[in-house]
């Protein structure tokens, strides 16, 4: 975004996080990123928005944790200290985030479930580098040969994602982090991925359509709640079809 840069180097220089900043909450300085946490143990460039860090910050702040800032990004710190991998169990929003960890020189990185935020990534014998876009990781030299078998499968089938592996990208040297995934890359640059949610689509309920309706309207209604959260004006597409116009709807009503 066009509101900040950041640029950290560990002290050994091996290590580097950028960000550029797109303010929505926390204007002030204490929402700058990359930020650190637990006497800098922790450092996080982060990409998205937590809907739920509100709730999530009380339930912190019982639990004896002390923010500095405003900020969902401050949360997602806070979070993975207490419960490392298993925070992402708890968040609700659009995110792809790295958290580098000085004590066990690791770095934990996440993506939403259904990815809407981008995560691309390549590792080779010198390096590993990531970056919301691929443009990013051109600029550092990696080769940009094509993918043949995913521009095959685009021109004859119309996908844009291999169903059998979605770490693949248009191009052979960059991979992306799959939806509902996260990975932990050590020192050695060695990677562990694993899924941590899927949709059950086995899953059945015996409610009535009354009580259906109910709990559709109380999970629409709040789910709109938490996206108004934000420190600058709001504004929503109105295109006339169904979702936006009963999106725009309920917000003329809170």
């Amino acid at each position: 975004g066009p509101d900040g840069e950041g640029i950290w180097l560990n002290d050994k220089k091996n290590i580097g996080l950028g960000h550029r900043r797109l303010s929505i909450i926390d204007l002030s300085d204490t929402g700058k990123q990359p930020m650190h946490f637990a006497n800098n143990r922790y450092t996080i460039t982060f990409n998205g928005e937590i809907y739920n860090y509100l709730e999530l910050k009380t339930e912190l702040e019982k639990k004896e944790y002390r923010f500095v800032s405003s900020s969902d990004t401050e949360v997602i710190l806070a979070l993975f200290d207490l419960k490392r991998e298993k925070l992402l169990e708890d968040l609700d929003g659009m995110f792809a985030f790295c958290i580098w960890d000085n004590h066990s020189n690791t770095l934990f990185c996440a993506r939403d479930r259904f990815g809407e935020k981008p995560f691309f990534y390549h590792c080779n014998t010198d390096y590993f580098a990531f970056a919301s876009e691929m443009k990013a990781l051109f600029e550092l030299g990696i080769t940009n040969t094509i993918n043949r078998k995913k521009v095959y499968d685009y021109l004859l089938y119309a996908t844009l994602e291999d169903p059998y592996d979605k770490s693949t990208t248009f191009y052979e040297s960059i991979k992306q982090l799959e939806p509902s995934h996260y990975m932990i890359v050590s020192a050695d640059r060695t990677i562990t991925k694993k899924q941590y949610w899927n949709l059950e689509l086995n899953k059945t309920s015996d409610i009535s359509e009354k009580e259906a309706i109910a709990k559709f309207r109380n999970l629409f209604t709040s789910s709109i709640e938490r996206r108004l959260r934000s420190d600058v004006p709001v504004g929503s597409s109105l295109s006339g079809g169904l979702d936006s116009s009963s999106l725009v709807a309920l917000l003329a009503g809170l």
